[in-house]
């Protein structure tokens, strides 16, 4: 198994342009706007001040005639969470595009699986960048003003939530700028319309920081070729930069001043001396044990962290938080992890940094399915069946998807699910969550380049996760290609997918100087959470891409 390393150097280009409508006079009438330049000549405007200044921070993004006005607001109480409690909401209405919603009531009612996948889009571009301990509810709603039919609301969206947060007094360590990248007649195509998009055999999206920093990666692709992919990552950040400084324009003048806020749970030195010295030595034995699987290997330090804790309670027993214990032991538990991957060049589970989890696959499990399978990686099991039925049984569109998208119906479609039961944890079952729909798009993109646009029935693919220790949706994509496959499906080509994880080595917090990293193929759960990066990666055997994230 092959795996690189992509390391972008690119030029800072030119601030983006006041165009002729700027003012710091909020009451004359004029808007306080940006433009950003695009090297394809389809600027992307960037306004403040005009609609919502009762929220934190309040940002329009016009490209075209498709307008997206996004707010963010955050409380001013810390939450008990442990990670950012951020939310993302962005919601397409009907009267953007100047229709009525089909639905009895004739009115907006639950998300969308567009609407969804899109707060997620957006959710993996913001989240990274808000600083450790900040643990302040907080919201980003995305409210589409207008829609155009040609310009896509996704990409306006990133690009106006990251002003809206740098605007704001909400602290974050922004801005990010968000480009889509099209590859037609092999020539990169910046941001391209709907109609661009349908000749295109690429749809990337990339969210970029400072200093050419990569923040997220999403695209589709058929069959596109590794350096081509790699050209429209390049591409991408480089133009990302052009947002990125026009929104710092739009910060120097009409920004607010971040707030203070106290990190929750933040340990003092001396606890922090403490359970280091209780739990160091005992963390690298259990991350050194090659017999333990997930279950033992989280029993273990459970069992550490329990222990830990018990001292500290009665060696500090006046003042002692448990919360800040804890904080201070994870902390811990991700430094000695994260270390001995360099010091060893050994992962926990005894591989190498390339070598794949046994694999072990069967077929035609059921005779009453279509096509059936089951995909075993580790610890990571999926059970994926094919049902086939008439063209009448596509799945149809909703309006504002069907502008946006120009698709009309689809008779290919993936569904996935992640009971409770796979992690050894209990819950309730229901409709798809947001999770379960992510993943599921994720493994559809990987497939569909496969399976033959002229196919006469519509397939419905399902995958169930029963174990997981890892890249489940990766998985589903491997077993997804067996399914179909023994149903008969004459799909061009096996799709296969693998999550690559990345453990880094800055100097300090300097994110721009890299002292060392190492590329993890095929992770385990523990890795992704210890980990800065979790790359998922389809494609063919021929090294073409499939789809990524």
């Amino acid at each position: 198994m092959n795996t690189f390393h992509i390391i972008i150097n690119t030029s800072l280009l030119k601030s983006g342009h006041w165009n002729s409508r700027q003012s710091r006079n909020f009451g004359d009438g004029r808007i306080p706007e940006v433009e950003v330049p695009f090297s394809n000549g389809r600027n992307l405007s960037l306004s403040t001040g005009r609609y919502a200044r009762f929220a934190d921070g309040s940002a329009v993004g016009e490209l075209g005639d498709t307008s997206v006005m996004v707010t963010a607001v955050s409380k001013t109480k810390p939450s008990s969470s442990g990670f950012v409690p951020l939310t993302v909401d962005y919601r397409q209405k009907a009267a953007a595009a100047g229709r009525i919603p089909t639905n009895f009531l004739r009115r907006e009612l639950g998300p969308s699986e567009k609407e969804i996948l899109t707060s997620r889009l957006i959710d993996r571009s913001l989240r990274p960048l808000f600083p450790d301990g900040y643990n302040y509810e907080t919201q980003i709603m995305c409210n589409l003003l207008a829609v155009d039919g040609v310009n896509d609301p996704d990409i306006i969206s990133i690009n106006a939530a990251s002003a809206a947060l740098t605007l704001s007094d909400i602290p974050w360590n922004g801005p990010v700028g968000a480009v889509r990248i099209g590859l037609i007649d092999n020539e990169i195509v910046i941001n391209p319309t709907r109609k661009e998009l349908s000749q295109s055999g690429l749809n990337l999206v990339v969210s970029a920081t400072r200093h050419n920093l990569i923040v997220m990666l999403e695209a589709a692709a058929d069959n596109v070729l590794q350096q081509d992919f790699l050209k429209g990552i390049k591409a991408g950040v480089k133009e990302c930069q052009n947002v990125i400084q026009s929104i710092q324009q739009l910060q120097k003048h009409y920004g607010k001043a971040k707030r203070e806020f106290e990190p929750i749970s933040s340990p003092n030195p001396e606890i922090t001396d403490a359970v280091k010295s209780l739990s160091e030595m005992r963390l690298r034995e259990i991350f050194r044990d090659r017999t333990h699987d997930k279950l033992s290997r989280d029993l273990a330090v459970s069992a550490v962290r329990t222990d830990v804790i018990d001292k500290l309670k009665q060696s500090f027993s006046e003042g002692m938080d448990v919360n800040a214990i804890t904080e201070s032991f994870n902390q811990i538990c991700k430094q000695t992890f994260r270390s001995l991957i360099f010091e060893d060049n050994i992962r926990c589970d005894g591989r190498s940094m390339e070598d794949l989890r046994n694999i072990n696959c069967q077929v035609d499990l059921y005779k009453p399915l279509h096509g059936s399978s089951l995909f075993q990686r580790g610890q990571t099991q999926v059970f994926c069946t094919v049902a086939l039925d008439s063209p009448e049984s596509a799945m149809k569109m909703d309006s504002i998807t069907m502008l946006t998208s120009g698709l009309k119906e689809k008779n290919f479609f993936l569904h996935y699910e992640f009971p409770p039961y796979a992690t050894k944890e209990i819950g309730r079952m229901g409709p798809a969550g947001r999770r379960e729909l992510g993943h599921g798009a994720l493994a559809e993109k990987g497939l569909r380049p496969v399976v033959p646009s002229d196919f006469p029935f519509t397939i419905r693919l399902t995958s169930e996760v029963l174990e997981s220790n890892g890249s489940s949706s990766m998985a589903t994509i491997c077993g997804g290609s067996l399914a179909l496959m023994d149903a008969g499906v004459p799909i061009s080509t096996p799709a296969a997918g693998v999550a690559i994880g990345l453990v880094s080595r800055y100097e300090g917090t300097d994110t721009k100087h890299m002292e060392d990293y190492r590329l993890l193929t095929d992770i385990l759960g523990i890795e992704d959470y210890m980990g800065d990066m979790d790359f998922k990666l389809a494609g063919t055997k021929k090294r073409h891409y499939c789809t990524s994230s």
